[in-house]
């Protein structure tokens, strides 16, 4: 089956939704393939959610969620009961319902944006927020230590209406209306029960999640994810990214991860006057070809101390951090302008991880010492733990929920 593209995410449909996405920008398609498979499904079943580990597909629609007021833990059974048979079956490039409904005083079952596209490699993942775990739903004791608001961190420029969330879904695709129809699709499921916080559209993956991807380029032009946590790597996923069976990680949350999402805003017009010499000096990679600093080839071995000491690479390698390691798969952003007309565009930084310490290590580090620092601005946060893969005929979070 062959993809079909759209040049632009035509946006509209959920109320809620919409104003959340109002004002974002829009970028044109492009082809690529996630390596879901030749009908183009990934498997929505398994140990682990799918979205995580999966190829980094090339779109992104993200969205944080509030509960609404009055909302009981069987109704957030119910919603959870209702986004997993949603999203199995969106995974497979089919409606949302059963049948899409026929009855003309009735809206349909799927808003129907999507009718006709392949399932474009998309991946549904949902998390759960520190704020979940309040006196709402009975979880405080539920709650898993490392699961808490991240900490003011050096370079926080926070907007608090950006940030945050009792839950988020995170939906990844190879075409935008595929992802942008999987979200709109679950917000319309969770009326009643669930609001849109804050949403963030996403092109052009900015890391390689598999061996068998290439690394791609960021806004600023440099390659972003050279040396990221591979898939195919088993020993380093399952010491950085799963959560496993440590005495302090509560059961419902075992084969999960962490989820930290940062809205990072590059000050592209500042970045554009440096030269290219202040560029690479700053990175502590030559932009062409992606190598370290005095290297010619984009895997050469990277000796953090033969970089300038205030360069990101040098800042954010392992070794700098005590071994901290992240599974980074974010993603371009750009929205139009902001008040003082300069470019709203950046970086929309995903990255899992199995024990957040991990982020804050890294943030208060580069926060601190990193010359990247001079343009960028971090405004918007948000730190979820992301729940555990189903079996078919399971439910997501049921372990937490029950």
């Amino acid at each position: 089956m062959t993809l079909t593209r759209r040049a632009l995410l035509r946006t509209g449909g959920a109320a809620g939704l919409a104003a959340a996405t109002a004002g974002a920008g829009f970028v044109l398609g492009r082809e690529t393939d996630a390596g879901g498979g030749p009908d183009h499904v990934v498997a929505f079943h398994g140990p682990h959610q799918a979205g995580i580990a999966t190829a980094a597909q090339d779109r992104l629609h993200f969205a944080a969620l509030d509960v609404e007021p009055g909302v009981t833990r069987a109704d957030l059974r119910d919603l959870m009961a209702r986004w997993t048979a949603a999203s199995e079956r969106l995974t497979r490039g089919l409606d949302v319902g059963a049948g899409a409904s026929s009855a003309a005083l009735a809206p349909p079952d799927d808003t129907g944006e999507a009718v006709g596209l392949s399932a474009a490699n998309l991946t549904v993942t949902f998390g759960v927020g520190p704020s979940l775990f309040d006196d709402r739903f009975g979880l405080a004791g539920r709650r898993p230590a490392a699961l808490g608001p991240l900490p003011a961190l050096p370079g926080d420029a926070l907007d608090r209406s950006r940030s945050d969330g009792d839950l988020c879904v995170q939906a990844c695709a190879d075409d935008p209306q595929v992802a942008f129809h999987a979200v709109r699709n679950l917000a319309r499921l969770g009326r009643g029960v669930v609001t849109v916080r804050w949403s963030q559209l996403g092109f052009g993956r900015t890391s390689s999640t598999s061996t068998a991807q290439a690394t791609p380029r960021n806004l600023m032009g440099f390659k972003d994810g050279t040396a990221n946590v591979k898939a195919e790597d088993a020993r380093a996923m399952d010491e950085a990214v799963w959560v496993g069976g440590r005495p302090d990680e509560p059961a419902w949350l075992r084969g999960g991860s962490y989820l930290v999402a940062r809205r990072i805003r590059m000050l592209i017009e500042v970045w554009d006057r440096a030269s290219l010499g202040d560029q690479e000096q700053t990175i502590g990679r030559h932009k062409r070809s992606g190598a370290p600093l005095g290297a010619s080839d984009e895997f050469a071995t990277l000796r953090p101390a033969s970089l300038p000491p205030d360069s990101h690479v040098r800042l954010a390698h392992p070794d700098t951090n005590r071994g901290a390691r992240l599974l980074r798969r974010g993603y371009s952003f750009t929205d139009g302008l902001e008040a003082l007309g300069q470019l709203d565009a950046g970086l929309f930084f995903l990255a899992y991880m199995r024990d957040p310490s991990a982020f804050i290590t890294l943030q208060n580090r580069l926060g601190t010492s990193d010359k990247l620092n001079e343009y960028i601005k971090h405004v918007g946060s948000g730190l979820w733990a992301v729940l555990p893969g189903v079996r078919p005929g399971a439910v997501l979070g049921s372990a937490l929920l029950a």
